[in-house]
This record gives structure tokens, sequence and C-alpha cells, in this order.
């Protein structure tokens, strides 16, 4: 059987949480439609991280070995979807041979023009700092001043993994009640906290989430880069 050149492109993302697969498949269906989404799941990237405190060289090596694989697989595009593993993802980039995309470069870029005093809600501390430095990083680009203000919800992922969502949620919003007085927007910096905001009531504030401004901001860079090669063949 003759392969069909038309074929819709494939997106590889790689997950360390199971849980948020389906929703990511639903974000790619709804705004990269010419796509075709495969999904990898390695739990052990985030287990290990938080385990040892830190983004290990072995596990920046491990998903750089992820990302290979997703392109031997047919990948044009690659999501990581985890952001504990952002660094790890920043110096695998200019290696990849296709696009490579962290998960919270749009929820950093949308922070940033939402206001200049930032609040940052994680449930792992080894996400804190990574999602810090990628907010400040934008900012000194965009030409920005920024202040970032930070608040851990302890035990909440602990909940999450075992299964208690509601408890996970709840302490989520609890965490967002103590921020939203002080700061102009916030943002949760891991994809998985997105739900506990399924049960709140009017914020004050924007509060944004990684899945779908990730998603939004790397159909705008796809479409933005098919146009350019698309010029380029004229």
């Amino acid at each position: 059987m003759t392969a069909d050149v038309h074929e819709s492109p494939a997106l590889a993302m790689i997950h360390t949480v199971a849980g948020i697969i389906p929703a990511f498949n639903e974000l790619v269906g709804l705004h990269l439609p010419g796509w075709r989404p495969f999904n990898m799941l390695d739990e052990s990237l985030l287990g290990n991280t938080i385990r040892e405190g830190t983004l290990s060289l072995q596990t920046k090596r491990r998903l750089s070995t992820h990302i290979w694989s997703a392109v031997d697989a047919g990948a044009s595009a690659v999501l990581v979807t985890c952001s504990s593993l952002g660094p790890a993802v920043d110096a695998a980039m200019s290696l990849c041979p296709v696009p490579l995309f962290r998960i919270d470069d749009g929820m950093a870029v949308e922070a940033i023009q939402r206001g200049n005093r930032i609040g940052v809600l994680a449930t792992l501390a080894t996400t804190m700092i990574p999602t810090t430095r990628l907010i400040e990083r934008h900012a000194q680009r965009m030409g920005h001043n920024v202040s970032v203000t930070s608040r851990l919800c302890e035990e909440a992922f602990d909940k999450l993994r075992s299964g208690d969502r509601a408890a996970h949620d709840a302490m989520i919003r609890e965490g967002l009640a103590s921020l939203v007085g002080s700061v102009d927007v916030v943002v949760l910096a891991q994809a998985s906290m997105a739900n506990a905001l399924n049960e709140m009531g009017e914020i004050s504030v924007p509060v944004l989430t990684s899945p779908e401004l990730g998603v939004l901001h790397m159909s705008s860079t796809l479409n933005v880069r098919s146009r350019v090669q698309e010029n380029a063949q004229r």
C-alpha cells in the first residue's frame, strides 16, 4: 500500500501525568485540526524530579531520549506538557530537528500582557523556580518590568497522585484566594491544576492555565512556520 503523501502531520505529546492526556487530545483537535496527536507517558520523569528535589542531568538526558524517539516515530512537532521539565526542554530545543515546545510558554507571555504583578501558584516546588524564571525571561525579552509572588500548595500533588482530586482542587482554591488581593494576574504552574477552576465562582483577577494557552501558542507558531515555508517554495 502506498502511503498518502497528504497525510496529516503528527504531533507528539510527552506527559508525566496520565490524567491530563484526554484534555490535551481535545485541545489539539480544537486548535490544531490538521494535526494527528499521539501521546507518550513517563511518570518517572516527574517522580524522580520530585524525589531528588531538582531536575537532574539524568532526567534531562532521558527526556531528550523521549523527544528523539518521538521524532523517530514520525512526529513533525513535539510538545512536553510537564512544566517541571521546562529547563530540559529549553536545553534540547537547539538540537531538535522539528519544532519543540514547552507547555508554559503561552501562559507566561499572556500573564506579562495582563499585568506587572504576577502570582505563581504551584503544587510542586520543582515547578516554582522554572515557571518564575520563564516569566522573568519573557518579560525581559518583551521589555516589561514584572514582580512575581509565589505560593506553594504543599501536599496538593500528593492528594492528586493518590486519587483525591477533590482535596487537591480545594487546596488550589485556597492558595488562589491567598494571592488574588496582591497581584494583577495568577498563573497555575502545572497543567494538572486547571481542573480546580471548575468549582470556583467569580474571581477578581485573571487566572491563567497552561494547557489551552500552550496549545494556542504552539498553533500560532506552527502556522507562522508553515506560511514562511510556503512563501519560500513559491
